[in-house]
């Protein structure tokens, strides 16, 4: 049965009078089956797909076999409280721009909240930016896209009546959009993307692409799907809009709760067990007392499901919820495959129902390096075994106590103010700005402008930050002998081994640096702070510690060098002779990794470090007025998890030795991990960490440290 539903319409003048009138034409929806009506909107105010008429013709189409019935407009005076009332759902086809002033915007978000129904067609996403609102309508706003292509997407949801048709995977061509944010916290979600299938998706590998949603009384679907006029002929995609349609419209019944599951993200240790990529035998079954609605279910003897995204490499333990009217039986966890390694079994009891659940445990062994995804395999006896609901792979922390020894933080010391150590401003003032409540920086510490020299406040704060992030070691901007980052170099080595912390060497290009300076910098800092306890040595490697030398390529002969861990700031191997590791630095170039697999494989094949370079962003705009060099958005984290991805994938990253970090705080690049403030001083054009992986406000600080914790984990992992 469909929900009874009253749409309520407020009216101003009514109620300044102290009446309440209901609005005209007001329906309650009828039962399964009944004729309806669907208002299909096209109006464009910026790009025009030329798929539009052939979009409109396939809703005509479907609503003819389906009974209801279509009204098409680009008159945006239809959205009226009055008018809407007659549509059990209205369907923003890829609509672009502003195409609603103040009042319609107001009656498209009453008639949702108050029980209607909406759907957005893929540009449906690139619509009323001016309108917050209208994010929280959509799920998310369109952020950019590659050139058409084919990609394969994978079905998460296999009962929703837009995707229930769908295999695990789906390939089709079409123009893949990435978003400004991922809804998925806030969403139900029916697909998603693979990035591994096609160029150019730019959401670190968790990339929805069709959704829905409850609106306060009313429901939302989106899919990203239909840009090529080919769409609307396809019968699969026909068949996931008549879905999309129907729900919406209240037509059919759909469980759209957002679980606020992190899906096929690479960190994310949970799953509902009906969101496989592939099985054999098993079908998602429908189940109100399920997390999410529904189960994987239809499970006899020998049946299997896959799941791509997840990785059993480090997992300790296996928890499931199940339940069982059936014969019980076992869950085998294995790697790779339905026949690969098998890390662990798990028997399941019958429960006495199918809405009954309990939860079952085991632990497992360690998978072998490499080999691959978790699989599930089912065993027993005759019939129907088990369901299974939601399950958990438990992982202990890979990073020692200290931090990863393998991530390296760029640190720089050279901050000052007049009522510091430094006694005047320093740094902060760059671009020609005027501190403390303007600096040369696109974002705002946390901690104000700084002194680099208060090693009871602002460096020991910083090394309960760098613990946080999982890093073990700083790479300490180091400036030449008896400069101003020299004189504070033991205090802040004092305050990291306070806090577990290690200290390596960035080479900073002083005035009149040679190779042979260098080799008399590495001996003097040797022989400083060789004894400290915070001093940087790699067990890995001889117990050498470790330089970093910046712009190595303006010295040619470097051939001075001999001893220690000493890199070279390139990816161009005929650059590194002499040298006993390389990295990169840019804060941009990670987005894309050119030469990263031919540095690391070259690195490997000689026996040298290999330290590529990842930032979660890079803009410099107020500390360097008019540059006109590339800079590179955070994308609310996206960005940061794309480099690190890059980086630990060797068939990008080359199979890092390390992974250094630019930066911990150089914020005149606009590529620290350190807190910046949530409410900086108004008026100068500040950005904040707002909407980092979710989080916002005071949460929203210390998101790049508790992400940076996450990649460190996965890099322990995947090392091990």
């Amino acid at each position: 049965m469909r929900k009874s539903r009253v749409r309520r319409l407020a009216c101003a003048v009514a109620l300044a009078l102290g009446a309440a009138f209901l609005s005209p034409g007001i329906q309650s929806a009828a039962a399964a089956g009944d004729p309806y009506q669907v208002l299909v909107f096209s109006k464009t105010a910026g790009f025009r797909h030329d798929s539009i008429p052939a979009g409109i013709t396939a809703i005509q189409q479907l609503g003819a076999a389906d009974d209801f019935t279509v009204t098409a407009t680009e008159d945006a005076t239809a959205f009226t409280p009055q008018n809407l009332a007659e549509y059990e759902a209205v369907v923003f086809l890829s609509t672009t721009g502003d195409v609603l002033n103040d009042t319609q915007q107001n009656a498209l978000k009453g008639y949702v909240d108050g029980g209607g129904g909406f759907v957005g067609v893929h540009a449906a996403a690139d619509t009323e930016y001016d309108w917050p609102e209208y994010e929280d309508l959509v799920g998310a706003w369109f952020q950019s896209h590659p050139a058409i292509q084919g990609a394969r997407l994978t079905t998460e949801d296999h009962v929703h009546p837009a995707t229930a048709h769908l295999d695990d995977t789906w390939t089709r061509t079409d123009e893949w959009y990435n978003y400004r944010s991922n809804p998925r916290q806030d969403v139900h979600v029916l697909q998603s993307l693979d990035e591994s299938s096609y160029s150019g998706g730019e959401m670190a590998g968790d990339h929805p692409i069709t959704w829905c949603h409850p609106q306060q009384d009313g429901r939302s679907f989106y899919t990203g799907l239909g840009h090529t006029i080919e769409s609307f002929a396809d019968p699969d995609f026909r068949q996931l809009l008549l879905g999309g349609i129907q729900y919406a419209a209240g037509a059919v019944e759909a469980d759209c709760s957002s679980t606020g599951d992190p899906g096929p993200d690479p960190g994310g240790d949970s799953a509902e067990a009906e969101a496989y990529t592939s099985s054999s035998g098993v079908q998602a079954a429908p189940h109100a007392a399920a997390s999410g609605g529904a189960t994987l279910g239809y499970i006899d003897h020998g049946d299997w499901a896959g799941y791509a995204s997840l990785d059993p490499a480090g997992a300790t333990a296996f928890t499931a919820r199940v339940s069982s009217a059936g014969a019980g039986g076992t869950i085998e966890v294995r790697a790779g495959s339905a026949t690969g390694q098998l890390l662990g079994s798990v028997a399941v009891a019958p429960t006495g129902g199918w809405d009954t659940f309990t939860e079952v445990t085991t632990t497992l062994t360690a998978a072998a390096p490499g080999a691959g995804p978790l699989f599930l395999r089912f065993t027993g006896g005759e019939g129907a075994l088990f369901d299974v609901d939601r399950f958990t792979l438990t992982r202990a922390p890979a990073t020692e106590e200290g931090g990863s020894s393998s991530v390296h933080l760029f640190y720089y010391p050279w901050y000052g103010t007049p009522e510091g150590p430094a006694g005047s401003w320093r740094h902060w003032q760059q671009g020609g700005h005027t501190p403390p409540a303007a600096v040369g920086a696109d974002l705002y510490p946390k901690l104000g402008p700084y002194d680099s020299g208060d090693i009871a406040g602002a460096v020991d704060q910083h090394m309960q930050w760098v613990q946080r992030s999982g890093a073990g070691v700083i790479v300490y901007s180091w400036w030449g002998q008896g400069g101003y980052e020299d004189s504070l170099a033991g205090d802040v080595l004092d305050a990291a081994a306070r806090h577990g912390i290690e200290v390596a060497w960035h080479i900073e290009p002083y005035s009149g640096r040679t190779a042979a300076s260098v080799v008399d910098d590495i001996a003097y800092l040797e022989g400083k702070f060789g004894d400290h306890p915070a001093f940087y040595r790699d067990a890995e490697h001889g117990d050498r510690n470790a330089y970093y030398i910046f712009e190595s390529l303006r010295i040619q002969d470097w051939s001075a060098l001999d001893a220690a861990i000493v890199l070279a700031q390139t990816t161009d191997t005929t650059k590194v002779d002499h040298f006993g590791g390389i990295y990169t630095y840019d804060g941009i170039a990670g987005a894309t990794a050119p030469g990263w697999k031919q540095a690391g494989d070259y690195a490997k094949a000689n026996g040298l470090v290999w330290a590529p370079s990842v930032a979660p962003g890079y803009i410099d705009d107020r500390a360097v007025p008019g540059n006109t060099t590339p800079t590179l958005g955070r994308a609310d984290g996206a960005s940061y998890d794309l480099e690190w991805n890059n980086a630990l994938d060797p068939a990008i990253g080359g199979d890092p030795t390390w992974v250094s970090v630019t930066s911990f705080n150089e914020w005149h690049e606009g590529s620290s991990i350190e807190p910046a403030s949530s409410n900086p001083p108004p008026g100068h054009g500040y950005e904040t960490f707002e909407g980092a992986y979710g989080k916002t406000g005071a949460a929203a600080e210390t998101a790049y440290l508790d992400r940076t914790a996450y990649w460190a984990d996965r890099f322990e992992q995947q090392r091990r």
